[in-house]
């Protein structure tokens, strides 16, 4: 199977659930299947609703899960920082780890097997949510850029299916009706799934690359999305295009 028929099973298989408390065990299989150490997606904030907890879902061991939260990690970890500044995928590496609290956060999170190396891609919802989608693997140097690389595709599209399905499952948002896509939309959406970048998609369709453009824009308005990327995994999540 090729790496792009990767995405098209994750989410196939993602689709597929009903219950809030088989996502943890659907990202287990999904980092086995793209050679990560681990995935975890958190709500740090919830839009316009109450205040609460983050809510997540994680393949960290429950040890590490019980520690970080009995240390109050959660208020100096930069990994959660990224969610108030962040708009592209961050490698950890490029964090400060400077501070002693935040040092220690990094080397008892290796200890359990987390890392050392991680990328967190931020999710900031129509309604004003805030998502991070993290992923960490014991690979280092350039294996791990390689990793990082081959797969920085499929990752954007699936944080933005996990937002849409953990928000759904987890009952933090309400299913919202969404416009029907036109020809066009949808043909933009399918080639941008399949990697090609907006020339691409111009020449491809016979049509310039401002229409392309322009087509993406009402897309993603139709859907509520943010970004191409959360208009793909949207339109994918509701089944209006094949990923």
């Amino acid at each position: 199977m090729d790496d792009r028929s990767y995405l098209s099973l994750t989410l196939g298989e993602l689709q597929t659930l009903s219950e809030p408390g088989e996502l943890s065990g659907a990202l287990h299989a999904v980092r086995t299947r793209y050679g990560l150490s681990h995935m975890t997606f958190i709500v740090v904030r919830r839009g316009a609703g109450p205040s609460a907890a983050p809510y997540y879902c994680s393949t960290y061991p429950e040890e590490w899960i019980a520690t970080y939260f009995a240390n109050d990690y959660l208020a100096i970890d930069p990994v959660i920082d990224i969610a108030r500044w962040g708009l592209l995928p961050v490698d950890w590496s490029t964090l400060d780890q400077r501070a002693s609290r935040v040092r220690r956060l990094f080397d008892e999170a290796r200890a359990y097997g987390v890392g050392p190396n991680g990328l967190t891609v931020p999710i900031r919802g129509a309604n004003g949510e805030r998502c991070l989608f993290s992923v960490t693997s014991e690979w280092s140097g350039s294996d791990w850029l390689a990793l990082c690389a081959a797969n920085l595709h499929d990752l954007h599209i699936l944080s933005h299916y996990l937002h849409e399905k953990v928000l759904t499952l987890s009952g933090l948002r309400r299913p919202v009706l969404v416009r029907e896509l036109s020809r066009r939309e949808r043909q933009c959406l399918q080639l941008l799934a399949s990697g090609k970048i907006y020339k691409q998609i111009a020449v491809i369709l016979g049509i310039s690359e401002s229409a392309v453009h322009l087509y993406m824009r009402s897309a993603r308005r139709k859907l509520g999305a943010t970004t191409s990327y959360h208009a793909v995994a949207k339109a994918s999540y509701l089944e209006l295009v094949d990923v």
